[in-house]
């Protein structure tokens, strides 16, 4: 089977890491594959696997070229009509749209083609929350998903909560709708995590480091998680480390400051591999209030450092099993978010558990998953 895979590029978000990592699996059980992406630059350009070929719609002639200026998301919205001819040209078997910025894109992009490319789409966040709820643009991006998404030939929600929204809130058929975890746990994990780390409050195992990791955006809500640790700090002596870049850089810093925090919190921005900071962390803490199914907590749990977690909508409960995994507190409740930080401190799970469970998260799971919707869809447009 030609599977073709559609993402906006390769930077070194979670979903593109994702993304290459099933391309890599299709590849392994036999399946011709192609990344088509708007931007073929970024830092993982050198991660796409040898068997994996990249199709760079900017490249392509004519209509393909509007794509290399503006923001992402009118590149992706320009790139419609090289995708449409892409499809019309290559004909593959099935697309995948990899990410919730490409869905609208690639299912406009096969009405342009007017193909009968079956397209799967995958939602990795809760639609109604992170578009029903936002601004003008967003509002007109979810009804155009209201309208559009069940247009698709399957959808993959990447948890249970997700699945649920998209049928209650979103309007999906149900029967269009699986839920397919994604694929993050790798036996190379607990040997990434013994890689060193140079920042000195982690050779420093006297006082104990919070560690958080994502987008500095108010989804990540790392306000609250301030706020926490101010109340936490009052209690014992310990520090917040803060990974990744994002827009909220200048607030984040200027509240360190206001709390006080400002010799004990730490922002070093992007790193392209978190695993040797949760091995040596004491604790990790997502504060979001709204997620998919975040790999964090799953990548944190391999290598067996503490979670605590939001309960937000969706995926945490779901990978914590209600609490069974960490403890789950209610989004921006800074105060119940301090109590649980303290309480994890003074009685830590079983590393070997918390590895354990992340193993149920496995890339080979998450493969037999995707391929069995992907070879679903491809087959019913051949008996038609």
């Amino acid at each position: 089977m030609r599977i073709a895979l559609f993402l906006y590029g390769l930077t070194g978000g979670g979903a593109t890491r994702r993304t290459l990592t099933l391309a890599e699996g299709f590849a392994a059980r036999g399946h011709e594959v192609d990344l088509v992406v708007v931007d073929e630059t970024g830092p993982l350009r050198g991660a796409v696997p040898r068997r994996v070929q990249v199709v760079s719609l900017a490249k392509r002639p004519g209509t393909g070229q509007l794509c290399r200026s503006g923001r992402r998301r009118w590149r992706i919205y320009l790139s419609r009509p090289a995708l449409a001819e892409w499809l019309r040209e290559s004909r593959p078997d099935c697309l995948l749209s990899s990410a919730n910025h490409t869905n609208l894109s690639a299912l406009q992009a096969r009405r342009i083609a007017r193909t009968r490319t079956p397209i799967v789409i995958r939602v990795s966040n809760n639609l109604s929350i992170s578009l029903g709820t936002g601004g003008l643009h967003r509002r007109v991006r979810y009804l155009a998903a209201r309208r559009l998404y069940r247009t698709a030939d399957a959808v993959i929600a990447v948890s249970g909560g997700i699945a649920d929204d998209l049928v209650r809130k979103v309007g999906v058929d149900k029967d269009l709708v699986s839920a397919v975890y994604s694929p993050i746990f790798t036996l190379s994990m607990a040997s990434r995590g013994r890689a060193p780390v140079a920042h000195p409050w982690l050779r420093d195992r006297a006082v104990p480091v919070i560690l958080a990791a994502g987008r500095l955006s108010p989804q990540k809500d790392f306000i609250t998680l301030l706020r926490a640790f101010s109340l936490l700090r009052r209690r014992r002596p310990t520090r917040l480390v803060i990974l990744g870049e994002g827009k909220e850089r200048g607030r984040l810093e200027a509240a360190s400051r206001d709390l006080g925090l400002a010799g004990d919190v730490d922002l070093p921005g992007y790193v392209d591999d978190p695993l040797p900071w949760m091995a040596r962390a004491a604790v990790f803490c997502l504060s979001s209030v709204y997620e998919g199914l975040p790999a964090v907590l799953i990548e944190a749990m391999a290598v067996g450092c503490p979670v605590v977690s939001t309960a937000c909508p969706s995926g945490p409960s779901e990978i914590l099993e209600g609490g069974r995994y960490g403890r789950l507190v209610a989004p921006r409740n800074w105060r119940a978010l301090a109590d649980a930080l303290a309480a994890t401190l003074e009685a830590p799970p079983d590393r070997e558990r918390l590895a354990a469970r992340a193993a149920c998260f496995a890339v080979d799971r998450a493969v037999d998953g995707y391929l069995q919707v992907l070879e679903g869809v491809a087959g019913e447009r051949d008996r038609r």
